[in-house]
């Protein structure tokens, strides 16, 4: 236990006397990304090429672009922070991330690509009355893109402070607001074809990144997980209690409506969704979930090794008095281990992990706003694929701001957990309408419209009555008290309020929709007959 004492106050003198060798690596990453995402962007001529990347990636490429869409900070920090300082409750962040692609990959990638043309309103509107239900699923898709960019915008103000020292809440909020405006550089010069490419060659970083320490923690554990665990076990000061269950999670309830939240919200990630558009075919979006959940599952195995090892080497206390919180435990252990040259390197492909998954974040949110409120609410249609992109690009700087401002007000928040919150929105009031759209031919527009406005509204309501969101000292607001939910993630109750009130709106409206649309809608999300194909250049 001493040592990985002695090993933490190092780390942190180190840091303390590096600053500028790590801000130089993370200006290099910064600047070769803006270099790729500004050639990308040359080829940006329609609305096609600005949501969809002109639907020009292969299986592969958009299998690395999906894994790096998904690997945010979340899977980096914050997972391995819990597991870390929580010991198996933490793993079970990584378990439930990866069974949700098999979700993904069953029932929703190849139907949602067939159907839909740039946003997940197309889908869900396309037999149903357009004007109301793509309001409520843009709705929906803010409120989930704000969830997930808050813990982005969290984890890169806990990681650029480790990096520099910086302590105070102005000096963060400085360094949020850098991200901030670094995100909205990226969405405007480059699109989605830009944003692309910076999440292709970001997860080949962070993948390899995270290979490269595994090997290396395990290399000083005679490559045995035996030996690794024993040395985790002795630094922390729970010992044994972190190899069980309970020790984060002790109300089995709250643990499944996690799990529930983990598992079933990523078929209803916007931003994921809207992947499945970058590629020509129906073939190549099977292919790309395929090479995402390889890359994926790869990833969250070594997140097991590298949370051990950031305990054993760095020390559960150590990691949570950092400036960062949980959320510095990677860092520390690339200090730990090859120094602050490691520690920046490591560092640096967090933020670039950042810097792509707010992008994809924001241009997916400009896409809901400028695609189905402004072109087909507002507009019904009548507007030019370049007037609807001008809309995205205003939109891209109001939702930076509103990143911005969300990032500073949740500093010091563990990012897995904010990240659970927004799976738990996205798997209440999306996941159960993309269903039903997709395999129930009697769902109505009041079904969609109350399953969508009632899953959000169950979700967000037992998020704030929850000790998540005041009542303790870990609460966003420690000084009030008006938790009367007693779990930490709403899923267990708010995912079946959004299905149910699907089921009886749809009783409720029956009758109203046309039957040739959904049989329809059944043949091309079962052929691809009709979908959009490729933009040829």
């Amino acid at each position: 236990m001493s040592g990985a004492l002695e090993t933490a106050a190092d780390v942190v003198t180190e840091i303390e006397n590096n600053p500028i060798l790590n801000m130089s690596i993370f200006a290099a990453f910064v600047a070769v990304t803006m270099f790729i995402v500004i050639r990308a962007s040359r080829n940006n001529a329609s609305a096609a090429d600005y949501y969809a990347g002109g639907r020009s990636f292969t299986g592969p490429q958009n299998g690395f672009a999906i894994s790096g869409d998904y690997l945010s900070a979340a899977s980096f920090l914050g997972i391995v922070g819990a597991i870390a300082v929580n010991g198996y409750d933490g793993f079970l962040y990584s378990i439930g991330f990866l069974v949700a692609w098999l979700v993904a990959l069953l029932l929703v990638a190849e139907l949602m690509r067939n159907t839909g043309k740039f946003t997940m309103a197309d889908v869900l509107s396309f037999r149903l009355r357009q004007a109301p239900v793509r309001m409520a699923a843009a709705v929906t898709t803010l409120a989930v893109c704000f969830f997930y960019l808050l813990a982005q915008m969290a984890g890169a103000g806990g990681l650029v402070s480790l990096l520099m020292g910086i302590d105070g809440a102005i000096g963060q909020s400085i360094v949020i607001a850098v991200v901030g405006v670094i995100m909205v550089l990226y969405v405007l010069i480059g699109g989605m074809k830009g944003t692309t490419w910076v999440q292709i060659v970001k997860a080949f970083l962070l993948i390899g990144g995270g290979i490269v320490m595994s090997i290396w923690v395990l290399a000083l554990n005679g490559f045995s997980i035996n030996a690794l665990l024993e040395s985790a076990v002795a630094a922390s000061p729970q010992g044994d209690a972190i190899l069980s269950p309970g020790l984060k999670y002790a109300n089995p309830l709250d643990f499944l409506s996690l799990g529930l939240a983990l598992v079933l919200g990523t078929a209803g990630l916007p931003h994921v969704l809207m992947r499945f558009y970058t590629v020509p075919t129906a073939k190549e979006a099977r292919r790309s979930v395929v090479w995402a959940i390889w890359l994926i599952g790869l990833f969250y195995l070594l997140t097991l090794v590298l949370g051990y090892g950031a305990g054993a080497l760095v020390g559960p206390e150590q990691i949570e008095a950092a400036p960062g919180g949980v959320n510095s435990a990677a860092p520390l252990l690339a200090n730990a281990l090859g120094g602050p040259l490691l520690m920046g390197f490591i560092s640096a492909v967090a933020f670039a992990t950042i810097l792509a998954v707010v992008a994809g974040l924001t241009i997916t949110a400009s896409a809901s706003f400028a695609h189905d409120i402004y072109a087909n609410v507002w507009k019904k249609g009548k507007v030019t694929g370049d007037g609807e992109v001008r809309v995205a690009r205003m939109t891209t700087l109001v939702v930076g701001a509103l990143a911005i401002v969300g990032g500073i007000g949740v500093q010091g928040q563990n990012v897995a957990f904010l990240v659970a919150l927004a799976f738990a929105v996205a798997a209440s009031a999306n996941l159960p309408t993309i269903l039903f759209s997709l395999f129930w031919r009697g769902f109505t527009t009041m079904g969609a419209v109350l399953s969508m406005y009632g899953g959000l509204a169950a979700a967000v309501i037992l998020i704030v009555l929850s000790p998540v969101f005041s009542g303790s000292e870990t609460s966003v607001f420690p000084g009030i008290d008006i938790a009367v939910f007693p779990l930490t993630n709403p899923g267990i109750v708010s995912i079946p309020v959004g299905f149910l009130l699907g089921f009886v709106g749809s009783f409720i409206g029956r009758g109203s929709e046309d039957p040739k649309l959904a049989a329809e809608m059944d043949v091309r999300s079962l052929t691809g007959h009709g979908a959009e194909k490729a933009v040829e250049h």
